[in-house]
């Protein structure tokens, strides 16, 4: 369905980010993975090559914009263009309320989920503007629909992401690039089981459907999201929160 295209995502040592190299890759695409740690890529780069994929690792500490620039002008160099893209990199700290938040939390929490997307984002469209158009996605939250208490600095900024999302999208609906969201709830993911403590029921009275989700069913939105089979969907948000957003 991607055969041949050249996508990039960050956050892809693990988590949902793995979860959609990998499918990226089964799908026939060229993956380049980016994030802060070689030796995950390089687990995930194995896990591609080992079903007859191809991936290329590339650390990228997303926080700062002049490696978001050397990240897209590597994919240009070894691949000519770029097709697709899941910004994914996000995180938070301990659930705590705002005015106990330390000022460098508030501030890494925001360059991490919101700046991280907007310098992506500006990078990867100049990219996919000279190589004819492509498809974005950006990883925004349930909590980017819908406030929670104890994340505060993440909830706003995943609410900035749906916003920023919308907007960019608009900028270039007219330019073959067609960016969305996804908003996913509460997922199986490393960062999930640290602030949990391990327990994968700790949010099940959030969710509807009584369970949390699993990074492959996250996956399955956001290639959707990025094939063709969602030709016609732009500044859009795709919720896969088993519910939550919803109540």
């Amino acid at each position: 369905m991607l055969k041949d295209k050249v996508a990039v995502v960050t956050g892809a040592g693990s988590g949902m980010g793995e979860a959609v190299a990998v499918e990226l890759a089964r799908q026939g695409a060229s993956v380049v993975l980016a994030g802060r740690t070689l030796e995950k890529l390089e687990k995930v780069a194995a896990r591609i090559t080992a079903e007859g994929g191809q991936a290329l690792c590339v650390p990228t500490d997303v926080r700062e914009p002049k490696q978001l620039r050397t990240l897209m002008a590597t994919i240009e160099e070894c691949y000519g263009r770029l097709d697709l893209a899941f910004n994914n990199a996000g995180g938070h700290g301990d659930l705590l309320p705002l005015h106990e938040i330390s000022d460098e939390e508030c501030q890494q929490v925001m360059d991490l989920n919101f700046a991280a997307v907007l310098y992506g984002m500006k990078y990867q469209i100049e990219l996919m503007l000279k190589s004819g158009g492509g498809a974005i996605v950006n990883n925004a939250s349930a909590f980017g629909l819908k406030g929670v208490a104890g994340l505060s600095p993440y909830v706003a900024s995943k609410f900035a992401v749906v916003g920023l999302t919308r907007s960019a999208a608009l900028d270039v609906a007219d330019k073959n690039i067609r960016i969305n969201a996804i908003c996913p709830g509460a997922t199986e993911t490393p960062n999930y089981m640290r602030v949990t403590d391990g327990d994968v029921h700790a949010f099940d009275s959030m969710i509807p459907m009584g369970r949390i989700g699993q990074p492959k069913e996250v996956a399955q939105g956001v290639i959707w999201l990025l094939s063709e089979q969602s030709s016609y969907v732009t500044g859009s948000t795709l919720s896969v929160d088993g519910g939550m957003a919803a109540g």
